[in-house]
């Protein structure tokens, strides 16, 4: 990330911030707010509290001004951090960003605190594993949360399946709709891929630095935006969801996932939602191809694969493909 860049992100995150202080006001009040008493307590102009005022307008925030002040009549479904009380303080917000990881990288290397979030409503540089693109039109939610485990880089590969514990328990309790596991980090509708999750860790021999985990879930994305085997929240429901509900129950579910990382309640939780296991599977690695019945996965999260010829052998990671019948 460039300089340049840094300081229009530092910029924007600024911007942000005093406009959901905009909105804390005028939420508190229950009525009418004047621009001056706004401008008094947020020590800024009174020509800044109008421009933020615009800002917001132009955001979908349904705002009404008169003689008497300014009044919230109505709220769009962005996730900016005021909309979230009990993270507000970690959350970095985005309107359009290359990569939420990007940022993340950089706020990590700095010392950001455990639970940072970046969050954006689009990226135009999103990305999966392998560098793979990873398409963020509006209406998803693409966010990065740093972490910084106290764990054995052994364990990271728990992450992955912690994150996606997480977002299928999240799915199912919100929603009720039936969302299962692909072995290592996609979550799954029906058999097509409604999230996508990336672990990026910075660690030495034995402790972890950071662990950047990155999301990015096809909530209110329209699927003629999307590849063929991807599916969206709205499409399986068949009306949009509040994405300001389902961020916040799934930031809580990991936190509570977090807390079980290192315990076999974390295994056993992702077995029961495994699409993968009891399967004929091929994972593709850069060295070579398994095929064989996923048949299980160890204490790391590694998948544990038995070749027709009945050897038992172990990935760490891979590309993972569902097999109709034993190749």
């Amino acid at each position: 990330m460039t300089g340049k860049q840094k300081f229009v992100n530092l910029a924007i995150s600024k911007v942000n911030e005093m406009k959901g202080e905009i909105l804390k006001a005028l939420r508190g009040s229950g009525g009418y707010v004047s621009g001056e008493l706004l401008a008094q307590e947020l020590c800024i102009s009174r020509v800044s509290v109008w421009k933020h005022i615009h800002d917001l307008k132009q955001d979908g925030y349904i705002l009404e001004a008169s003689a008497k002040g300014y009044h919230l009549i109505s709220s769009p479904d962005l996730l900016l951090p005021c909309e979230f009380p009990s993270w507000e303080e970690k959350i970095h917000y985005f309107r359009e960003i290359g990569s939420t990881m990007d940022v993340a990288k950089d706020l990590a290397k700095k010392g950001a605190e455990e639970g940072t979030i970046i969050v954006a409503e689009h990226q135009t540089g999103g990305r999966g594993r392998l560098k793979r693109e990873w398409l963020s039109p509006r209406g998803g939610i693409y966010f990065t949360l740093i972490l910084r485990p106290k764990i054995s880089p052994v364990y990271a590969p728990r992450i992955n399946l912690m994150a996606s514990v997480a977002v299928a328990k999240t799915i199912r309790k919100l929603f009720g709709l039936k969302a299962e596991l692909k072995w290592p980090n996609d979550v799954l509708i029906e058999g097509k891929k409604v999230c996508g999750i990336l672990a990026e860790m910075d660690a030495e021999t034995d402790v972890i630095n950071f662990v950047n985990l990155g999301m990015g879930i096809n909530a209110n994305t329209p699927i003629t935006q999307l590849g063929e085997m991807a599916t969206s929240l709205k499409d399986a429901l068949g009306k949009e969801i509040s994405r300001m509900e389902l961020l916040s129950s799934m930031l809580t579910e990991i936190a509570k996932q977090q807390a079980v990382l290192t315990q076999e309640d974390l295994l056993e939780e992702w077995k029961s939602l495994s699409a993968t296991l009891n399967k004929n599977v091929k994972v593709v690695t850069p060295g070579e191809e398994m095929i064989g019945q996923a048949v299980g996965i160890d204490t790391s999260g590694a998948l544990m694969i038995r070749s027709k010829e009945g050897s038992l052998r172990t990935v760490i990671a891979g590309d993972c493909i569902h097999l109709m019948k034993q190749s």
